[in-house]
């Protein structure tokens, strides 16, 4: 269903053919990864909803049967003096016996449930954070196979360029061995040599096919036609902002330090709760009446509480230099990725402005290898020279046209690259 859902998004541009963005924007929807956004904030909304629950009164039941070495008794003489009076005084058994269920409220925590409600939204940022950076990654590998189908498409126009072309001479050198001015081995010869060149073009139409199919199963749509990119190369300064999804992740990871900072705040302070206590079993509160009568009774305590823990206070300069050094390792991190990610930005420019000064020689060289192909054409037909000649320039002009289109492909990528390393 999703990936006739992407096919019908992008029926209109298949006529066309997919631009980069276009294969990039599939190829994220159709990566199973782009499933983990809906599970990870479920997930977070789940924690945070647990975590809420710390308000609702929590409820406990118990039962214990115990037998006692020694239990509460009335003293010797009480037991003489009640005795004469006609009342045994029995006192307590040593078997007791207790099923009670305890309820406790918190009134106020000191800010210990929004500290864990604010520590559980922060760790789901994170999360959230380095899927993005998974997915982004997703681009670089759309970029790889996009430029060789790209430059695959252009070694296909230019071969079919260099068959033309050899086909032409060859019904000329047809015709001269017709009337006695050409050796036969030099129509061979050409003929061999386009043979050479569909045997090329049957090559690269198996490569092109290859990279369709793979790029298609990425992107989750039929690739058939590709679009070259326009883009222009710009200054060959760093670019100034930088917006790369590793710098989301580790300010969200930032974001999870601050919650988990202010969270040791909220342990210092003082905890208010109402509780309650109701048991039925033997002995009960009245201790008195127990000891005089072995009945199971109905007992209960209600109240309040306030605790102080001051515990926090022994770790607490540790945990906050703990988390100091955890942030500094972070902001290193950030350092090391803008350093790299720098790097890679100047080696990105170098190579435009490398394949902009090739480029600006190329076609002078094309031009030249065409007037030196057609001067090679004349001579042969006044036999000057012979088929072997005229050959190698044919091939050395296509090389040069093949040069170009490398140049100029390998400088779009490098462009787009740029663009990636950036995120702009």
């Amino acid at each position: 269903m999703k990936k006739l859902f992407l096919a019908l998004t992008m029926l209109p541009m298949l006529a066309l053919g997919q631009t980069l963005d276009e294969c990039q924007q599939a190829a994220e929807k159709n990566y199973p990864l782009i499933q983990q956004y809906g599970l990870i904030e479920k997930t977070t909304q789940l924690t945070v909803a647990n975590i809420q629950k710390g308000w609702l009164p929590q409820v406990s039941a118990s039962a214990q049967a115990t037998y006692q070495s020694d239990v509460t008794a009335w003293p010797d003489e009480m037991k003489t003096m009640m005795g004469g009076m006609g009342i045994d005084m029995k006192g307590l058994t040593k078997d007791q016996y207790r099923m009670g269920i305890d309820v406790q409220q918190t009134i106020y925590d000191g800010g210990v449930i929004g500290s864990q409600k604010r520590i559980a939204r922060e760790q789901g940022k994170v999360q959230a954070a380095q899927n993005e950076v998974n997915i982004y990654n997703v681009r670089r590998r759309v970029n790889e196979m996009f430029f060789g189908l790209l430059l695959i498409d252009e070694q296909i126009k230019l071969n079919t360029d260099l068959q033309t072309l050899l086909a032409g001479n060859e019904r000329k050198l047809e015709s001269m061995t017709e009337r006695g001015t050409a050796a036969e081995s030099d129509l061979q010869n050409v003929k061999a040599e386009r043979l050479n060149a569909i045997q090329k073009a049957t090559e690269l139409a198996s490569q092109k096919q290859m990279l369709q199919r793979m790029l298609s199963t990425f992107c989750g749509i039929e690739i058939n036609n590709i679009q070259k990119p326009q883009v222009k190369a710009e200054g060959g300064g760093l670019t100034a902002e930088n917006r790369r999804p590793e710098l989301k992740a580790l300010d969200a990871q930032i974001g999870v330090l601050n919650a988990q900072e202010k969270a040791l705040n909220a342990a210092l302070m003082p905890k208010v709760g109402v509780f309650a206590q109701g048991f039925y079993g033997y002995p009960g509160l009245n201790m008195f009446e127990d000891m005089m009568r072995h009945k199971w009774s109905l007992n209960g305590i209600i109240g309040a509480r306030v605790t102080w823990n001051i515990g926090a206070l022994y770790t607490r300069k540790n945990d906050k230099a703990k988390l100091q050094l955890q942030r500094d390792m972070t902001e290193n991190n950030r350092e090391v990725f803008l350093f790299n990610n720098n790097q890679e930005q100047i080696q990105q420019h170098e190579n435009i402005a490398r394949y902009q000064k090739l480029m600006a020689q190329d076609g002078e060289i094309i031009s030249l290898r065409q007037a030196v192909r057609k001067a090679a054409e004349s001579k042969l037909a006044h036999g000057i020279i012979d088929a072997n000649d005229l050959v190698r320039e044919i091939n050395q002009e296509h090389a040069a046209c093949v040069q170009q289109s490398v140049h100029e492909i390998k400088m779009l990528k490098e462009i787009c690259d740029n663009k990636y390393t950036t995120n702009n």
